[in-house]
């Protein structure tokens, strides 16, 4: 393991061409918030947690709520260690090997671009009701509107960093606003729309799997950590922002959802799972102009697009340049962003899109499929949470800065084995609950998607050459920064 933590640095000509540092803490806070999607995320799951769980889906967020604000602080850790476009592909690597780390590139891959196309077909469901609100488009509408957004997406991407981050800062102004709205009409109209609150029985499988699906609300703040070979202080700022935007996730859900459950009968959320919440609670308290609300959720919905494009992207970017998979997903452009790589995800979403809305046969499975994106989100993390458990028991003391002046991390190590506890269980019961709740077969392809995994490892075990290690300088320091150790204060490494 030590050669593993003991940087090696790149030859340059094995990297020409470098990520651009220009992402200030300014920039990563609205990537972080915005891409957690708050009011795009309570839309898509808000109907299917209150089938399922009922009130009950509020304690359910509550409990995995918990591991992921955890996570933040190990991601935080991490990042001030070891920097790189890569994240979690990249820090199992170091602490784990080789072979882990490409398992954990498949779950990576599975986990963010099954994420993607469940994004960009409500962009264009949204947009059509926004502009011919009765107006039931064909399949052939629904595409070329779905074309438009992967489009745009495309663009903030492919023109560079700081592009993007100015870009999305306009679309998190938006969304703030908008959720700071909603909390004030849902207030003001609580006393003539509220209805009664009844938890009933609890449902134990229910909030299982809500607590799954709760996955899909609570990630995307980890993002500065992707961006983290595109900050100014890649050892400093990535992190920060990521544990403000866990938080603040679990603060805009405890408004949202009690609101929305306390306003709009729990027998309507429920009969309408696929139908979106916040939409019927629109209806009910702002009856006049209830299609205003569609104008954030877009923009959520849009931001929430590009920005998990991001994700994967900078990942397979970072494969790319080691030959995990092909050495063109590890290209820059002239404007030094993984354009083969963004190009690809998009295309590759614009396919899936087109098969479920074309091919019957093919787009029930394909909806199966994407539905297990909260799945291998949590196996993501419970993947993250094992790295840093391994690198505070052995790796953290191999340090040379911790020889010089030992330190621990303890209480980041309990939280980390409590979380991990909580997430390996969640994954075992989805086994047990899932197909009642995302329907029959889900469990055989999870099972078939784990094991190609597997034939992922093999074929590739021989790909990668060697490590990429980030320098983590500073975007004005000439010379490399020592590896965080006890100059970090509070829980961060």
């Amino acid at each position: 393991m030590s050669d593993q933590l003991t940087p090696q640095p790149t030859p340059a000509q094995e990297q020409p061409r470098k990520m651009r540092q220009v992402f200030s803490l300014l920039d990563l806070f609205p990537l972080s918030i915005s891409s957690i999607g708050p009011v795009f995320s309570v839309a898509a799951t808000g109907g299917v947690m209150a089938a399922d769980a009922g009130w009950w889906a509020l304690p359910a967020i509550a409990i995995l709520a918990i591991p992921f604000i955890i996570a933040s602080f190990v991601f935080r850790l991490l990042n001030r260690h070891f920097p790189n476009s890569g994240a979690s592909y990249h820090w199992s690597s170091r602490v784990m090997g080789r072979r882990v780390s490409q398992y954990q590139a498949w779950i990576l891959i599975l986990a963010y671009f099954f994420s993607i196309p469940p994004i960009a077909i409500p962009a264009a469901t949204y947009t059509l009701a926004l502009v011919a609100p009765h107006y039931h488009p064909s399949n052939i509408v629904t595409i070329l509107v779905t074309i438009f957004w992967v489009a745009f997406a495309a663009v903030p991407l492919l023109l560079g960093s700081k592009p993007t981050a100015q870009i999305t800062k306009a679309f998190f102004a938006l969304e703030m606003v908008s959720l700071i709205g909603f909390g004030i009409l849902g207030l003001s109209r609580l006393h003539a729309t509220s209805v009664g609150i009844h938890f009933g029985t609890l449902p134990v499988g229910g909030m299982l799997v809500v607590a799954v699906v709760a996955a899909t609300i609570l990630d995307g703040w980890e993002i500065d950590s992707y961006a983290a070979e595109e900050s100014e202080k890649p050892r400093q700022d990535p992190g920060i922002s990521g544990i403000v935007g866990a938080f603040l996730a679990l603060v805009f859900y405890a408004i949202l959802y009690p609101l929305i459950f306390s306003e709009t009968p729990m027998k309507l959320l429920a009969s309408h799972s696929d139908a979106d919440p916040l939409a019927l609670w629109a209806q009910r308290v702002l009856p006049s102009a209830h299609w205003v609300i569609l104008v954030p959720i877009l923009a959520s919905t849009a931001g929430g697009l590009w920005l998990t494009t991001y994700i994967l992207t900078r990942a397979l970017y970072s494969m790319g340049r080691e030959q995990l998979i092909p050495q063109a997903f590890g290209k820059l452009s002239k404007r030094h962003v993984p354009h083969i790589a963004t190009l690809a995800v998009l295309s590759l979403t614009l396919v899936v899109v087109a098969v479920q809305l074309f091919v019957s046969s093919l787009g029930s499975f394909f909806n199966l499929v994407l539905s297990a994106a909260g799945f291998f989100l949590l196996a993501e993390f419970f993947f993250d949470i094992l790295t840093a458990v391994i690198f505070l028991t052995v790796g953290h003391k191999k340090l040379p800065d911790v020889q010089f002046q030992p330190h621990q991390h303890r209480w980041l190590l309990i939280g980390a084995i409590f979380s991990g506890s909580i997430m390996g269980a969640l994954l075992v019961a989805f086994f047990i609950y899932g197909p009642r709740a995302i329907g029959v077969g889900i469990d055989q392809t999870l099972v078939v998607l784990l094991l190609v995994g597997v034939l992922f490892v093999l074929v590739t075990l021989r790909r990668v050459k060697r490590s990429y290690i980030f320098d983590g300088n500073n975007a004005d320091s000439e010379q490399p920064l020592p590896e965080a150790g006890s100059s970090s204060t509070g829980m961060n490494g």
